[in-house]
């Protein structure tokens, strides 16, 4: 068995019609059955369990305002370090809320509206009852100019938000809270914002170090006898980077379409952080799809360099690092 038994990714080129760009605002496939009967609280952070009311009441209506008519916020901002469970609860308020709603990363949202155009994604998205925005970047000013913008043209036609954090540049630690500059970016309707604040630890208890497992080509193919041929692809790494720049990375979930198993080889250092960058976006997008990664080369977890990892985006590679922990054990 060799690789050209199997698909490369670098050479799909995945081609959404505007009209079907919504089909995919849903929660990813390992978000698919969150409830919030099924989010388990920290007994040792009690900011988890308020969190987990304060999501409930955000799609309930339980807050009563003058003549006990329920007072609806025009949003909830969900802010914490990555592994707490704000995406369980982000999804868990999309299943539970049961109104016209869509579901995505921050960075579907940016590729909706450069597929579109601003004025045109405003007219599909008022539509809505309800947008859950995973992830709302903070360290792009560009984008999140531009989200806020869409924020605040959909929040006085009814449509209402749910969010969770990104930490923004030069914020050293994924424990630095960000909710202060979330409400000063969208400052337009900050004050109908609920921002909670959640406290804990990685619920997948991974360090930051790992003790990865590198394969000679031969055993890495041996890994993927199990899986159907189809489900399997193999790339070299500079040229899945050299692809990834070419194709947005909104549309790297539909690169990873019906993928289960994914060789790399030959895997190195990223010394361009905008490919380093690149790279974790598309590390969101298979953690998403609960992909599993066997690698040539270096371990996984030096593909960062601590140069990287302890400068702006500290927070955005720690959670790539986390989540190809899971994909490659």
């Amino acid at each position: 068995m060799n690789s050209k038994t199997f698909a490369s990714l670098s050479t799909v080129w995945p081609q959404v019609e505007p009209s079907q760009l919504l089909l995919d605002f849903v929660p990813p496939r390992e978000f698919a059955n969150a409830r919030f009967d099924s989010y388990k609280p920290s007994p040792d952070f009690e900011s988890q369990s308020v969190a987990l009311a304060h999501s409930r009441e955000f799609i309930s209506g339980k807050r009563k305002g003058l003549f006990s008519k329920p007072v609806f916020e025009a949003g909830i901002y969900l802010d914490g370090g990555f592994g707490v469970g704000k995406t369980h609860l982000l999804a868990s308020i999309w299943h539970e809320f049961s109104g016209k709603k869509a579901f995505g990363a921050f960075i579907s949202f940016t590729g909706l509206i450069g597929a579109l155009g601003f004025a045109e994604t405003v007219q599909v998205l008022k539509k809505y009852e309800l947008l859950c925005i995973d992830e709302f970047e903070l360290d792009d000013p560009g984008d999140t100019m531009m989200m806020s913008r869409l924020l605040n043209e959909l929040a006085p036609l009814g449509v209402r938000f749910a969010a969770t954090s990104n930490t923004p540049p030069n914020a050293l630690g994924e424990g630095r809270f960000a909710a202060a500059d979330f409400a000063r970016e969208i400052h337009g309707i900050a004050d109908r914002f609920q921002m909670v604040r959640i406290d804990g630890e990685d619920y997948r208890h991974r360090p930051t170090s790992f003790d990865f497992v590198t394969y000679e080509e031969s055993a890495a193919f041996e890994k993927v006898a199990t899986y159907s041929p189809n489900a399997v692809a193999v790339d070299d790494f500079e040229e899945l980077l050299a692809h990834l720049s070419k194709v947005h990375p909104s549309r790297y979930g539909r690169l990873l379409s019906g993928v289960e198993a994914l060789v790399l080889k030959d895997i190195h250092v990223l010394h361009d952080q905008v490919n380093a960058l690149r790279f974790v976006s598309f590390v969101d997008r298979a953690y998403e799809a609960q992909l599993r990664i066997f690698g040539t080369g270096i371990d996984l977890v030096n593909v960062f360099s601590d140069e990287y990892i302890s400068g702006a985006y500290r927070k955005k590679y720690l959670r790539a690092i986390s989540r190809l922990g899971a994909m490659t054990r």
